[in-house]
């Protein structure tokens, strides 16, 4: 198992925790999203058809209902450092943390520099299922993020922000998001 041979490879580790990283384009070539309405009317909605986008660079723990993130308005290697290190911050001492991560460009790489309290396990190939930040993706389009006209890049960007802070201001829910009970086992 991979989590018991990084536990080995780490005996200073008091702790572990499972956090969960991707990145999501949010943009003016949105997407439509499904909306409540009374039956048999559809609500009307927007759908901007320009091109303009941001990324949102996130890493999410569902053990302590947290996370950490990047606006960006292109995905790179120095975007996935910065994002290391924020996260190799936030840890408490003692912690190490095990981020599961696809195999996109920028993950594997090799000159990123990935923090000794920081151990990134890579994800099977075309398995975004297994990633639990999708979810946490697909609740920021659904709720702050879809349905909307953006007037230009810094719109998205503080868009994205503003998406992001509400996200970690409801107490729970991340953990509502991410409910993966192996995560929660790991994590205890």
């Amino acid at each position: 198992m991979a989590l018991a041979r990084i536990a080995a490879e780490h005996p200073e580790a008091e702790r572990f925790e499972i956090w969960f990283q991707d990145e999501a384009r949010v943009g003016q070539k949105g997407r439509m999203v499904r909306r409540w309405y009374q039956r048999g009317m559809r609500p009307r909605m927007v759908k901007d058809q320009r091109y303009k986008s941001a990324y949102i660079f996130g890493a999410v723990c569902p053990a302590r209902d947290t996370g950490a993130a990047l606006v960006i308005t292109q995905v790179s290697i120095a975007a996935m450092n910065l994002l290391l290190e924020e996260v190799a911050s936030q840890l408490p001492c003692g912690t190490h943390a095990v981020m599961l991560i696809d195999n996109a460009g920028w993950h594997i790489a090799s000159d990123i520099r990935v923090p000794p309290n920081i151990t990134l396990l890579h994800l099977p190939p075309y398995s975004p299922e297994l990633n639990a930040i999708e979810r946490v993706w697909q609740y920021l389009r659904d709720r702050y993020l879809s349905g909307r006209l953006f007037t230009g890049t810094s719109a998205i960007v503080d868009a994205c922000c503003d998406a992001w802070h509400r996200l970690l201001a409801e107490p729970g829910r991340i953990q509502s998001l991410i409910d993966f009970s192996w995560a929660r086992q790991v994590n205890a």
